[in-house]
């Protein structure tokens, strides 16, 4: 364990931290976690870079803990009526799929390593994007406007594209 691994666990705990906020109508101090998470999340991979520490841990924690992060704030922020249940579904069986599809395929002895696709790269920004607008917004009572509409179509849209091109390319590997 060490310094990166370590914070990659403290941003795992904001995750029970962050859906409490939201539940008990804590907005803005959803916020401030997810902020913090945010950052916690460049300073580990920083650090980890910079001083030689990337670890094979760190490597399967970190995108649990932004995953479990993320997954988690649009579960709560739809059970808070924040936005539609659909695309936290969206949000959570996305997910469901690639772990899915790496399993069945380890499962098949045809082991796939997943690697970051653009359109996964740019549906990450949109979640996380559209994540700290619904947070900040409803924190500090900030009017959105047509900012709502934008981006509910930009992250059910981009999940979408990048749930087919993960499934594309798992079709790709099992076939060859």
């Amino acid at each position: 364990m060490n310094l990166p691994n370590t914070i990659t666990v403290l941003r795992l705990f904001a995750v029970p931290a962050v859906v409490w906020a939201i539940a008990d109508g804590r907005i803005a101090l959803a916020f401030w976690i997810f902020l913090a998470a945010g950052i916690s999340d460049a300073v580990d991979g920083f650090i980890a870079r910079h001083f030689d520490m990337q670890s094979e841990l760190g490597a399967y924690l970190d995108p649990v803990a932004d995953k479990a992060l993320l997954v988690s704030i649009y579960v709560a922020l739809a059970l808070a009526g924040q936005v539609p249940g659909w695309l936290a579904l969206a949000v959570v069986v996305r997910d469901v799929l690639i772990v899915g599809a790496v399993a069945a395929a380890f499962a098949m002895e045809k082991p796939v390593t997943i690697r970051p696709l653009i359109v996964s790269k740019l549906n990450t920004a949109a979640q996380i994007g559209f994540a700290a607008l619904m947070l900040g917004a409803r924190g500090f009572d900030i009017p959105i406007g047509h900012a709502y509409q934008v981006g509910l179509v930009l992250v059910a849209g981009l999940t979408a594209l990048s749930a087919l091109a993960y499934l594309f390319e798992w079709s790709r590997h099992l076939a060859r």
